[in-house]
């Protein structure tokens, strides 16, 4: 007989084991506390009211009663502004880099990833001082300016590079067909760069639109906490121990994000998304 060595087989699926227990215990098991407290009463009793509440405003604290409408409302409002703005100044930048003609474009997109590597808290700090040497920090009239202006200071780097990421990878024999056929350089860009580069877009919008609704630390910072967005809303609901209608609140928001990211397509494969993409427009 032939001696053969046991050899113990390495599947490469146990290297998702560390990323499983990850996601357990920093994911799952913090959302199953919000679900938890969202539907349940101060007793633990299994309960709706804290739905109820919220969008009838009767009942609950009076803290909650008066805020949440006009926090919603005004973190939609800076939300969708920071948005437009990154999305505004970020496709121009990101097709610029894409088509220049020099060899290390890498270099001129470091230009708007370095000031990424620098700590948050910096950032929004010297950001700070900057409209307060204005004149314009923790002025009346200036305090949402200030937060929009904050979030995409913070925020427009996520806006360029899925945005970059998808225009460099167009194949460029598209464009040279619809030369070919007689189109102008904006017909051909109207028509088959904008086109295929929803996806950038869409990944984008996703990346500055949900996060600039909690980024509560932007707002606090840049208004001296005059301005209220969703996140500092849920922020003080725990800090006054309304942890019921904190956990309902953010669950609606976890909801919200969810359908906004499956409406833009943030869940489909990129190929899937361009095909789409293409059609719609």
């Amino acid at each position: 007989m032939t001696n053969t060595k046991f050899r113990p087989r390495f599947s490469r699926k146990l290297l998702a084991i560390p990323y499983g227990l990850f996601l357990g215990f920093f994911v799952v098991v913090p959302l199953l506390i919000i679900v938890y407290y969202a539907f349940t009463d101060a007793n633990g009793k299994f309960t709706f009211e804290n739905l109820v509440i919220f969008f009838s405003g009767s009942g609950g604290d009076s803290f909650f009663q008066t805020a949440r409408f006009k926090t919603i409302l005004q973190s939609l409002f800076i939300s969708f502004t920071s948005t437009i703005v990154c999305l505004l100044i970020a496709y121009p930048i990101a097709y610029i880099i894409a088509n220049c003609k020099l060899k290390n474009k890498f270099g001129l997109l470091l230009l708007f990833i370095v000031p990424m590597w620098v700590n948050f808290v910096l950032r929004i700090n010297a950001l700070k001082e900057l409209l307060e040497w204005i004149g314009i920090y923790n002025k009346p009239g200036w305090n949402i300016f200030n937060t929009v202006l904050g979030m995409v200071y913070d925020f427009l780097p996520f806006m360029i590079l899925p945005i970059y990421t998808t225009i460099i990878k167009i194949d460029k024999s598209y464009l040279e067909a619809a030369k070919d056929l007689g189109a102008t350089p904006a017909k051909a860009f109207v028509k088959v760069t904008l086109p295929l580069s929803k996806a950038g877009i869409m990944s984008g919008i996703s990346m500055v639109f949900l996060p600039s609704m909690t980024n509560y630390v932007v707002s606090n910072y840049m208004t001296f906490n005059h301005t209220k967005i969703i996140g500092s809303f849920i922020d003080e609901c725990f800090r006054n121990d309304l942890w019921n209608i904190g956990s309902v609140t953010a669950l609606l928001l976890l909801t919200l994000m969810f359908l906004i990211t499956w409406a833009t397509g943030g869940f489909s494969t990129e190929s899937e998304t361009n095909t789409r993409g293409t059609s719609l427009w």
